[in-house]
């Protein structure tokens, strides 16, 4: 056995002793961890700090490994909303008596022990322990190389927290930053329970093509914005801007704004606040006539533009006739993250909310809005894009699974 097995079996020894902790103990845990986040900035900042000299400001990856005051008290912030949720154990779904009189019920159980694979995102650290640790699991964390500084920074506070309470640290583990250890976790399927990738289509696509362990896809966003003729242009200008510039980097940003032809004479209105945040356009020949001399960082689009996940202050434009054309772009393109549509035809918005095929559809607002925290699960391990098991954002609850629980006195089956 590799010393990485042996680390993830003592792991799965630990997670089920999770069973044994109540809701309050779990909760203060969190409530600590939380406390100690600003008490500990400073060293995970200085972390941090190395691991982004390494890296060149410009790479899209660069504002996702990025650590700030601000961003570690909304972590922080985040770690306590978790601890306010109900617990998810122990939840009865379903209950009956059978006409045999056995008494049957299906409760909400923890996964397990749940591996992460994540590239430069720190802040999944702090957000997969604390979700996972609520939710009754134990989590192995593969973090990229771009990140090691600031996660073995951050494990040692989870650490430090968790042996003050008189808990096992191995109830969260990290893997060494190099990719040998990928392949360990990938193929650990008698240890680890479900592996969950966290990154680029590249990454996403490498576990599901080589995991022996269960896998739940997250991640990849090609994100839509379509503008029916019916718009308010206002309400377009501004969720445009909110949903490309508020942070480009994320999977829920803005990468092609699909827009009737109807509505194109206000497009120059529309993308004029992106001039501020020197946003990159590349756009379909229709809206290229109309830009073109009217918005200075201005490009010809071609094929590539379109299914691309962008990361950074780029998008393109895809000019349509009407909803069929609209949503037949967004389904060829689409990775099934989130999708929106600004409409006041309420028929439109009707039609596109039934027959986009996402995670997410959303209507007259922005696409950042499909996240963990913002839709009140406290924090999140990733957006599902698949059907099975969970979908969109996973809070405490689609870290969890389910058991039958069948009582009699006596009976037996004839």
């Amino acid at each position: 056995m590799t010393n990485i097995n042996e680390s993830l079996a003592k792991t799965k020894q630990v997670s089920r002793k999770l069973a044994n902790l109540d809701t309050e103990k779990i909760d203060e845990v969190l409530n600590v961890l939380a406390a100690a986040i600003p008490e500990n900035s400073d060293s995970i900042l200085e972390a941090n700090k190395l691991d982004l000299s390494r890296m060149d400001d410009t790479d899209p990856k660069y504002d996702r490994l990025k650590l700030t005051e601000e961003r570690l008290n909304a972590i922080a912030d985040d770690i306590k909303n978790v601890a306010s949720l109900p617990s998810p154990l122990g939840v009865i779904l379903e209950e009956r008596m059978l006409p045999n009189e056995l008494k049957l019920s299906k409760v909400r159980v923890p996964l397990g022990v749940i591996g992460l694979i994540y590239e430069a995102r720190p802040n999944v650290t702090f957000d997969a322990f604390s979700l996972c640790f609520k939710s009754g699991n134990a989590c192995v964390l593969k973090g990229g190389s771009d990140a090691k500084n600031s996660n073995q920074a951050i494990l040692k506070v989870i650490h430090k927290i968790l042996k003050e309470h008189d808990i096992d640290p191995s109830v969260v583990h990290l893997l060494p930053a190099d990719r040998e250890a990928v392949s360990d976790l990938l193929n650990a399927n008698d240890l680890v329970d479900v592996i969950i990738p966290r990154g680029g289509r590249k990454l996403i696509d490498f576990v599901r093509e080589n995991a022996r362990v269960p896998v739940i896809e997250t991640g990849a966003g090609i994100v839509h914005t379509y503008i029916d003729k019916s718009a308010d242009t206002t309400k377009a200008k501004n969720i445009v801007l909110n949903a490309k510039t508020q942070r480009p980097s994320v999977c829920n940003a803005l990468d092609t704004l699909v827009i009737h032809k109807d509505k194109l004479s206000d497009l120059p209105e529309i993308v004029t606040p992106l001039t501020d945040k020197n946003v990159g356009i590349f756009a379909d020949e229709q809206s290229f006539k109309i830009l073109d001399g009217k918005y200075n960082n201005l490009q010809l689009a071609t094929e590539e533009h379109f299914g691309t996940e962008f990361l950074s202050l780029n998008m393109s434009i895809k000019t349509v006739s009407n909803l069929d054309e609209a949503i037949d772009h967004i389904d060829k393109f689409s990775s099934g993250h989130s999708e929106a549509v600004i409409a006041e035809d309420e028929e439109v918005v009707e039609e596109f909310l039934k027959r986009i095929d996402a995670a997410s559809v959303l209507a007259n607002t922005s696409t950042r809005f499909t996240d963990g925290s913002q839709f009140g699960l406290g924090a999140e391990i990733g957006i599902s894009t698949q059907k099975l098991h969970a979908r969109g954002p996973m809070g405490i609850s689609e870290l969890t699974s389910y058991k039958w629980i069948v009582i009699g006195e006596g009976q037996t089956r004839k």
